[in-house]
């Protein structure tokens, strides 16, 4: 019971620097370090550069920005867009590995394209409709007035 009790002794009566040495260890095969040579003051220095540009850090990034806006606009509408194609892909690529919804999809497909040519594409009246359906579709995305020439 008094071994577990004991306390952390401090040894090395030799040094001014006291070591803290465990119960039941070999402390003298233990590798010591040397003593540090440099100061702290070149840390503190460091440190505070550190911290000048760490301060520094929104100004410069809202400059560069500033700077460079319409680039890193156009960057980032790029980068976005392939992306976002790559996801499309896998999606229809995971689509296309599910056995009879690659042909569904396919019936579906040809089925609208039957009925679309079918409805507005045979006869001279409905083409006009479909004309005049989409610049009105045009009209309403851009804002504009139409006018008929």
């Amino acid at each position: 019971m008094e071994t577990e009790q004991q306390q952390i002794e401090l040894t090395n009566s030799t040094s001014a620097e006291a070591t803290v040495a465990l119960p039941g260890a070999d402390n003298q095969n233990l590798p010591m370090l040397p003593p540090a040579t440099q100061s702290n003051e070149q840390w503190r220095q460091i440190g505070r550069q550190v911290s000048d540009f760490l301060e520094q850090l929104p100004v410069y990034l809202g400059s560069f920005f500033n700077q460079y806006k319409q680039p890193l606009l156009t960057l980032a509408g790029i980068l976005s867009a392939i992306v976002t194609l790559k996801v499309v892909l896998a999606i229809l690529g995971a689509i296309n590995g599910i056995p009879l919804l690659s042909p569904t999809f396919e019936l579906i497909g040809i089925g609208y394209t039957t009925w679309f040519v079918s409805r507005y594409l045979l006869k001279a009246s409905t083409r006009q409709e479909l004309t005049y359906e989409i610049r009105d579709l045009q009209r309403q995305i851009l804002g504009e007035e139409y006018t008929e020439t």
